[in-house]
C-alpha cells in the first residue's frame, strides 16, 4: 500500500524552526498499532493522521510512543496541508478528535486554532519533578499539565532536565510547563514530557490551552503573544475566549513524499 506524507513546520514561516509534524492523509483507518509503528518510524514530535470527509475531517495524533489527545502544531500542521496541497474549499476546518469538534479557520497566511481553555488550579509539585529541576519554580499550577512559573526568561532558558528522577513519573497524556514573562512577547515557555522518546517539544499548541488563562488573568488582557524558547522557537498569537482560547500560527511545508506498508 502505497501511502502519501508530507512533513510541515508549524508555528513558524521558516523551515528548520517552529515544530515539525508528519502528516499523513488516509481513506480508512488502518490497525492503531501500524498508526503508532508509522509515527515511531517518523521520529518527529507528531505524526498527524486525517481522513476528509467534506464536511468535517478526522484527525489522530500520535508521538513516537503514544496515541495523544490534543496536539496543537500538529493540527496546524494538517490545516496547511488540506490548504495548500489538496486546495480544502471552505474558509473553515472542522476537526472530529478525542477532544471533540476543533475548528480551524484562516486569515492570510495565518492558520487559527479554537481550542478548549484548561485553566491551571495551584497545585503541589510532585518529589520526581522537583528533584529534577535545576531551578525550582515560584509558583505551582496544574490542568492537564503542571504549569511552573518562574521569575524570569533567563530562568526559563537555563533549566536542565535531569531524566534520572523526571522519568519516575508518568503523566499519561500531560508534560510540564515552564514559563514567565519576557521582554520579547507577553511571556515564554518551554514544555517537557517525562518518559517520552523526545523529551521536550519545540513549540506546543495544547499547552497554550492553559498559558493563555493563565496569563490572561495575570496580566488583566485577553490578546497576547508568546514565544516557546527551543533550539526551534515559534510564535504564537494568543486570544482568551472565556471556555476556550485562539492559538494563531504559519506553518511551511519542508517536504513530501510516500511510503509503503
Amino acid at each position: 500500500m502505497k501511502i502519501n506524507i508530507y512533513q510541515v513546520d508549524a508555528f513558524t514561516n521558516n523551515p528548520f524552526n517552529g515544530n515539525p509534524a508528519c502528516i499523513v492523509p488516509l481513506k480508512k483507518w488502518l490497525p492503531d498499532d501500524i498508526l503508532l509503528k508509522i509515527a515511531a518510524e517518523n521520529s518527529v514530535p507528531e505524526t498527524a493522521f486525517f481522513i476528509d470527509n467534506l464536511d468535517y475531517v478526522e484527525l489522530r495524533w500520535f508521538t513516537p510512543d503514544i496515541e495523544i489527545d490534543l496536539c496543537g502544531h500538529a493540527t496546524l500542521a494538517t490545516a496547511h496541508v488540506l490548504k495548500t496541497i489538496y486546495n480544502y474549499p471552505h474558509s473553515q476546518i472542522i476537526f472530529n478528535t478525542m477532544s471533540g469538534a476543533l475548528k480551524v479557520s484562516f486569515k492570510k497566511n495565518l492558520y487559527f486554532l479554537d481550542f478548549p481553555s484548561r485553566l491551571p488550579i495551584p497545585s503541589v509539585l510532585p518529589k520526581e519533578i522537583n528533584l529534577s529541576l535545576n531551578i525550582k519554580p515560584k509558583e505551582v499550577l496544574k490542568s492537564r499539565d503542571f504549569l511552573l512559573v518562574y521569575d524570569s526568561q533567563d530562568e526559563i532558558e537555563k533549566i536542565k532536565i535531569n531524566r534520572y528522577y523526571f522519568d519516575k513519573i508518568n503523566l499519561g497524556h500531560g508534560g510540564v510547563i515552564v514559563t514567565s514573562l519576557s521582554s520579547e512577547a507577553d511571556f515564554v515557555s518551554r514544555f517537557f514530557t517525562p518518559q517520552a522518546t523526545i523529551l521536550e517539544d519545540f513549540v506546543t499548541g495544547s499547552s497554550h490551552c492553559s498559558l493563555i488563562p493563565f496569563w490572561a488573568k495575570r496580566l488583566k488582557k485577553n490578546h497576547l503573544e508568546a514565544i516557546q524558547l527551543s533550539n526551534r522557537p515559534g510564535k504564537l498569537i494568543c486570544i482568551n475566549k472565556n471556555n476556550r482560547v485562539i492559538i494563531g500560527g504559519q506553518a511551511v511545508i519542508y517536504s513530501r513524499g510516500e511510503f509503503y506498508i
